[in-house]
C-alpha cells in the first residue's frame, strides 16, 4: 500500500480545529517471523495507528536484509542476538496527544525488534526515503574477510582499499531522494 496523498494540516472534530502531526514509524520485525506472516505484523502496526486516531499517508513494505551490526533482545526469558530483520515504515498523521496511546501500543507488540518513531518536516514529508530502493542501487557489498577478490585476482587476508566508498554510497542516496 502506497497512498501518496498529502496529510492535513489539520481536522474540525464537532466544531473543534485539531492539529495534526505527520510522523513516521520505522521499525524492524524480528527475523525469526516468518515471511508470509510480515504483512500481518505491519498490519497490526497500522491498526494500532487508526485506533490513536491516525491516518496513514505513504508506507515502504517490509524487507528481510541484513543489519549492520548485531542487536541483542530480551525475549522469552533469555538475550538473543540477531543480524538480520525485516525493516519498514509507515507515515501516518496523528493529533500530539495520541502519541502516547500509539507508543504504549508499538511497545507491546512483541514482534519488533525495535522500532523509531519521529515527527516528520515539511520536507521529510515531501521526500521520503526508499530504503529498499536504495539499498539496491548501492555500491556497498559483502566481503568475506578470508579472501577478498578484486580486479587482479584474488588477495588474502580481507584487506580491501576502500577509498571513495563513501562517496559512491552518499550519490546513490543522493539521487535516490532527487528521483
Amino acid at each position: 500500500m502506497n497512498e501518496t496523498t498529502m496529510p492535513a494540516a489539520e481536522v474540525t472534530i464537532e466544531g473543534n480545529e485539531v492539529d495534526l502531526a505527520s510522523y513516521e514509524c520505522a521499525f524492524h520485525i524480528l527475523p525469526t517471523v516468518a515471511e508470509g506472516e510480515v504483512t500481518s505484523v505491519t498490519e497490526e502496526l497500522q491498526t494500532l495507528i487508526k485506533k490513536a486516531g491516525g491516518e496513514i499517508f505513504d508506507t515502504e513494505a517490509p524487507e528481510r536484509f541484513e543489519l549492520a551490526y548485531e542487536i541483542d533482545k530480551y525475549l522469552e526469558g533469555k538475550y538473543r542476538k540477531f543480524t538480520s530483520a525485516y525493516f519498514g515504515w509507515i507515515r501516518f498523521t496523528l493529533a500530539p496527544a495520541a502519541l502516547a496511546e500509539l507508543t504504549e501500543g508499538i511497545d507491546d507488540h512483541k514482534m519488533l525488534l525495535r522500532y523509531l518513531l519521529v515527527r516528520l518536516t515539511k520536507v521529510e514529508e515531501a521526500s521520503p526515503f526508499r530504503f529498499h530502493e536504495a539499498l539496491e542501487s548501492s555500491p556497498i557489498r559483502t566481503i568475506d574477510t578470508d579472501v577478498v577478490e578484486d580486479e587482479t585476482g584474488v588477495v588474502e587476508g580481507g584487506v580491501v582499499d576502500t577509498e571513495g566508498v563513501v562517496d559512491e554510497v552518499v550519490e546513490a542516496v543522493e539521487e535516490v531522494k532527487v528521483a
